[in-house]
């Protein structure tokens, strides 16, 4: 049995529903039907898909992946995907990991500095999966069907997954996930403060002294690492948070936008339109709707 057979066949087995991850930072899910968009903020992740395809969109750019390859995220950016490739004969099926900086940053100090990349990546990226990868990956499902192995060989594997990561085509993001004083990690402590304090208004040469940029400089590398700037990422982290308050029945919608940080309801309604579809109080009766009678399809929102 192939590398990618085998792990087909993991998924399948070990797939949560809905697109719950379930505990852990190992998860696998799958999907027998394409999918509405889902909105999201994914947090960094490794994800490889084995089987159908998926589409996310980051801003204006529009990603697609599918069996074979894989993606990383290294910050936390807000995401809208949905499955493009699922049927009940083959079902959409991916794993992945959550991406711990203190793991990237310990097998920092063992790999050669001549192994390490010297560009400066984007936030998110998609490659093919090389051999050795699907190995691993098939390594570290195979330990769910043996909890007693998993407790001390996961890890083990964890770390070769992320070893392999940083030695791939994607090393160089992975990389500066682990290091504090990176490009990345000091864009992710700017999204991390407009993620805790989005219901305010931002400044600008207060995030870029907050993680010693000058302005300009803090521009490019938030736009080079979320395809966006910081006053859109916020409308989109507000937008979100709106969204799942609405869901969770949390008042009546002009409350809601101004809870998250707009001044005026009409244009929260426009905006709110514009990213989901529909304004808020149609969208609530239409999301009460499709809670009533189920999800469409096993989830994958989260991957």
């Amino acid at each position: 049995m192939g590398s990618l057979e085998e792990l087909r066949a993991l998924i399948t087995r070990h797939a949560t529903a809905s697109g719950d991850r379930g505990a852990g930072d190992v998860f696998a899910v799958t999907a027998e039907a394409p999918t509405e968009v889902q909105h999201h903020v994914l947090e960094p992740t490794f994800v490889l898909v084995a089987q159908g395809a998926k589409r996310a969109m980051l801003g204006d750019e529009v990603f697609e992946y599918g069996g074979g390859q894989f993606l990383v995220v290294g910050v936390d950016l807000p995401i809208a995907g949905c499955v493009i490739e699922a049927s009940p004969e083959l079902p959409y099926l991916a794993t992945g990991l959550t991406l711990q900086a203190a793991t990237i940053s310990s097998l920092l100090l063992e790999m050669n500095p001549a192994d390490v990349p010297a560009m400066e990546p984007a936030g998110f990226a998609v490659s093919n999966a090389p051999a050795d990868l699907l190995d691993t990956v098939v390594r570290m499902l195979r330990l769910k069907d043996s909890p007693r192995d998993a407790a001390v060989l996961g890890p083990l594997v964890e770390r070769e997954l992320v070893w392999r990561l940083l030695h791939g085509p994607q090393g160089a993001m992975v990389r500066q996930i682990g290091l504090a004083d990176s490009r990345l990690s000091q864009i992710g402590r700017a999204i991390r403060f407009i993620r805790a304090h989005h219901a305010e208004a931002i400044s600008i040469p207060k995030l870029a002294d907050m993680v010693a940029m000058s302005e300009s400089s803090f521009h490019r590398h938030f736009r080079g690492a979320t395809t966006m700037s910081p006053l859109q990422y916020q409308k989109l982290i507000r937008l979100q948070e709106a969204r799942a308050r609405i869901m969770a029945d949390a008042g009546d919608v002009a409350a809601i936008g101004y809870s998250v940080g707009y001044d005026s309801p009409s244009q929260f309604s426009r905006e709110y339109s514009r990213l989901f579809g529909a304004p808020p109080g149609r969208d609530k009766l239409r999301l009460g709707l499709r809670a009533a009678v189920g999800p469409r399809a096993g989830g994958a929102e989260a991957s």
